[in-house]
């Protein structure tokens, strides 16, 4: 029987890739499928003369989502995994995570090839506490201002002169075809990215059994089981945007490795650790590894005046 499936998403250009994404794969796999593109602004995208994390968090690019799902205007909502806060409001659930892209952050500049060339004081742009705080621990001497915007306003900015060097995600470039803009792939090591940076994620109504058996092929189990452990992590620390909060896995061998990392920009003090084990205890792994953070200080080191 022929239906049509519509999936709510925002307007920017990223957005619109990763929804015309799925809707390419869930035709191709369902070829009595008719998928429609439901197009919304949201609140995060209007507002972009404040930072995230004083406006709300990044959960405001999802609400106008969630409201055109519960309103039958759309069946499904496509996001950027790290926009999607650690609780999902009752109603709904992530029916889906597909394929992580390159998870790790970009360093792009017009004159300079890595974070190491800027000359002091150079200006570099981002609106990310998590990268503002472990960017400052590499390099105190930087001026570190406030950028919004789609990929492409961004780097419209940089190209405009306004900043020597921006810090975007890798998996963002790569997917709108910018990968050749990308001077510097920034090593988990140096910037920890955030949980869930380069996955996409599928939300559903709750219980809404024949929309999951149709985007289930699409689920990744690897990446399921990565980013439910980041995910868990965050959850136990109750992190949001207005907070430096990073987790990264990798899976070896059915053996997830996770680190986690919390810091205060005021500050600069951070704290980093990590957990092994099995990848069926992955979120159990993120809670032991919040827990862990916990006992070394991390909710008093979270908290912001």
């Amino acid at each position: 029987m022929n239906k049509t499936l519509k999936i709510a998403t925002r307007k920017s250009p990223l957005a619109l890739w990763q929804a015309e994404h799925v809707k390419a794969r869930l035709e191709a796999l369902h070829p009595d499928l008719t998928v429609e593109l439901v197009k919304m602004t949201t609140k995060g995208d209007q507002i972009l003369n404040s930072p995230l994390s004083k406006i709300g968090g990044k959960g405001l690019f999802i609400k106008e989502l969630e409201v055109g799902m519960m309103e039958g205007v759309a069946d499904i909502a496509v996001h950027s995994m790290k926009d999607v806060p650690y609780e999902i409001p009752p109603g709904f659930e992530l029916g889906a995570i597909l394929k992580r892209e390159n998870p790790f952050d970009a360093f792009v500049s017009n004159n300079y090839d890595t974070i190491d060339d800027l000359p002091q004081g150079a200006k570099v742009g981002t609106c990310s506490m998590r990268r503002i705080v472990q960017l400052k621990a590499r390099r105190p001497d930087l001026e570190i201002l406030d950028l919004r915007g789609n990929v492409n306003t961004r780097l419209k900015k940089l190209d405009d002169g306004e900043f020597d060097a921006i810090i975007l995600a890798c998996a963002g470039l790569i997917r709108l075809k910018f990968e050749d803009r990308i001077k510097q792939e920034i090593p988990a090591i140096e910037s920890l990215p955030a949980v869930g940076q380069g996955a996409v994620g599928i939300e559903i109504r709750e219980n809404d059994q024949e929309i999951l058996d149709i985007i289930s092929p699409l689920i990744d189990e690897e990446t399921t089981y990565r980013v439910s452990a980041e995910r868990a992590m965050n959850a136990r620390l109750e992190g949001g945007c207005s907070v430096p909060i990073a987790a990264f896995s990798t899976i070896s061998e059915r053996e997830i490795t996770l680190t986690g990392l919390v810091g205060n920009v005021a500050t600069g003090q951070i704290i980093k650790r990590h957990v092994v084990g099995h990848v069926r205890n992955s979120e159990e792994l993120g809670i032991e590894l919040a827990n862990k953070l916990i006992l070394l200080g991390a909710k008093e080191i979270l908290k912001v005046d």
